[in-house]
């Protein structure tokens, strides 16, 4: 019988150094010293309530894969994207997640990449053309408005600017704002009028457009969408207008937000790491052949040194700091018991950061993963950018291709500078944002 959480050490850090942009870093030191389960007492929220962070690679290993149906997705997700958002592959608990899951995998499948890369190069190119006028562009803002439109052109169909645009408008009133409720009544009952008139004006479209799908044979199918209406279970059922909507709401948001910080993290360090930058010019030289035109999917696979230094990125800027679970039973954890009702954040972000699976873990260093290092090899669990085990992101292919596309055309176009001398400030508890933006120059080539 482990030791009650009542005995297990508090954490030094506050509310504040989510601020700071350097909680990973400062949150790995901790787990070094107090272990890999710590205690968070919250500033906020009801008296005594406290969050359970677990950061290691042990930890990794536990929730997602050893014991990952005591720890619930729904009831760590759940609150945090709200109602409104409804039910999708990242909330849902088994057996509704294996079966969505399972109706879901084939849109996924890295044969697909066929019918998607030219779909994410076309959507690149179209963004990234419109910086040749400019003497600087916010990066992040940048990804985010590719990243969105890919997603929305992919996932539902939807490829026209005004209608992407309008989309990711009610996408953001739906989404609530970090920080913004903390004892503020009125900004809350503000955010909670628009996000409801954004929810109605969101079902009204997709609905239609899930009408228009159920419609089409499947042999038609030109987006995701168009497959899952007609995907169907062991019981040969269909999902319900319903389960599809749900799934839409979490893959448009999910399928956007991670890719927008690696994507812009990735053009960042290409643009200040000019040794590791070089090779990957001369890797996309050498396969491409001096060529201006699209990748081919087996070009984009061959990308072994973009590969690394993508991977790279997602370690050093996890696109997601840390994630949440609700225990719906007990486990025992380092000694200590996680009692049913506990909550439980998995800090994946601190453990990227920690000495005992990276060397030198705060440089930035894409030979890490190369042979005959392999960092990440050495201990199971200990890169998780994308989660891991089953339920390991199902978008995980598709952003790295994505990533890679960018990466590829913005390379082949132009050179970015930093405008500031200081790195961009991330900052983030459980996914990442950047207050400042990520403001750099552009040059053509």
């Amino acid at each position: 019988m482990g030791k009650p959480l009542s005995e297990a050490p508090v954490t030094r850090l506050t509310a504040m150094d989510m601020l700071s942009g350097a909680m990973a870093e400062r949150m790995a030191r901790e787990a070094e010293e107090l272990g890999p389960l710590i205690r968070w007492p919250l500033q906020f929220g009801p008296a005594g309530s406290e969050i359970i962070y677990l950061i290691g690679a042990e930890a990794n290993k536990l929730v997602f894969n050893t014991k990952r149906d005591a720890f619930s997705h729904d009831k760590g997700w759940t609150p945090f994207i709200g109602d409104l958002m409804g039910r999708g592959l990242l909330n849902q608990d088994n057996p509704e997640w294996a079966r969505s899951r399972k109706m879901w995998n084939p849109a996924f499948t890295n044969a697909y990449m066929e019918t998607y890369l030219p779909l994410i190069q076309r959507i690149v190119a179209q963004h990234t053309d419109t910086w040749a006028g400019q003497e600087q562009v916010d990066i992040f803002q940048e990804m985010r408005q590719i990243t969105f439109h890919v997603a929305a052109t992919a996932l539902a169909g939807i490829d026209q600017p005004e209608a992407v645009e309008h989309l990711q408008k009610l996408f953001y009133d739906l989404l609530p704002r970090a920080g913004m409720f903390f004892g503020d009544e009125a900004a809350y009952e503000e955010y909670e009028r628009a996000a409801l008139a954004a929810r109605d004006q969101l079902d009204s479209m997709l609905l239609r457009l899930i009408a228009e799908r159920r419609a089409t044979p499947e042999s038609q199918a030109r987006d995701v969408l168009g497959m899952i209406v007609h995907a169907q279970d062991d019981q040969g059922q269909t999902l319900t207008d319903e389960e599809v909507l749900g799934h839409l709401y979490i893959l448009l948001v999910a399928g956007h937000e991670t890719t927008t910080t690696l994507a812009a993290w990735t053009l960042y360090l290409l643009a200040t790491q000019p040794e590791q930058r070089r090779k990957v010019e001369d890797e996309l030289q050498t396969l491409l052949a001096g060529s201006s035109g699209p990748l081919s999917v087996e070009a984009a696979r061959n990308l072994h040194a973009l590969d690394l230094f993508i991977r790279e990125a997602g370690r050093l800027h996890s696109p997601v700091q840390s994630v949440p679970r609700g225990m719906v039973e007990e486990v025992e954890f380092a000694g200590y018991t996680l009692p049913a009702g506990a909550m439980v954040r998995v800090a994946l972000a601190a453990c990227h950061r920690m000495p005992r699976y990276f060397a030198n873990p705060n440089e930035f260093d894409p030979d890490r993963f190369a042979p005959p290092r392999e960092e990440d090899r050495k201990t199971p669990y200990s890169l998780v950018t994308f989660g891991g085990g089953p339920r390991l992101c199902i978008g995980v292919n598709f952003a790295n291709i994505e990533v890679k596309a960018i990466a590829a055309d913005v390379l082949r176009k132009y050179e970015l500078t930093p405008v500031e001398s200081e790195p961009p400030l991330d900052m983030g508890f459980i996914t990442v944002i950047m207050p400042g933006g990520m403001p750099m120059r552009v040059r053509h080539r």
